[in-house]
């Protein structure tokens, strides 16, 4: 049984959240937090969120970025990217919804992503989704905004 292992998925995503800042650099004004979090339903459909460090196949998986703007000035067009690890599976849920996904890591459409096969246009499996990109167009001044995806541990 394969098993999900946090620490080594935050590590990846951390090496590969990205920032794109116009004026400011990203490391003095951004700090990111990232949390995994298992997705609980309870048998009356409530969810919950409960911190994991390791799961078992099957498992479903929240990853969650608070990037928090350190600085006394508002941030414009940031662009934050976060990876999906490569024991994991996007399940489709991302927040904000807006997000954009790729499967190469260059090139972002909106979800969901489609090809054409056969002459026709179909939609590409979420198995094959590599990242996930948000567009915030203002982060105020000592503000924070988080985004987050959903997988499931292979």
């Amino acid at each position: 049984m394969k098993r999900f292992d946090f620490l080594r998925s935050v590590l990846l995503a951390t090496l590969t959240s990205t920032c794109l800042l116009g004026a400011a650099h990203a490391e003095d004004a951004l700090k990111m937090q990232l949390t995994a979090n298992q997705v609980v339903t309870n048998a009356e459909g409530k969810i919950s969120y409960v911190p994991v460090r390791t799961a078992p196949a099957g498992t479903v998986i929240q990853y969650k970025a608070t990037y928090s703007n350190i600085i006394n000035k508002d941030i414009q067009d940031l662009a934050v990217v976060l990876p999906i690890p490569a024991n994991m599976t996007f399940t489709g849920e991302a927040s904000p919804a807006s997000a954009q996904a790729s499967i190469d890591g260059k090139n972002y459409m909106d979800m969901p992503l489609m090809r054409k096969v056969n002459g026709k246009m179909v939609k590409i499996p979420f198995s094959e989704y590599r990242t996930l990109r948000w567009n915030i167009k203002l982060l105020p001044a000592q503000k924070s905004a988080a985004v987050s995806l959903n997988t499931i541990v292979d």
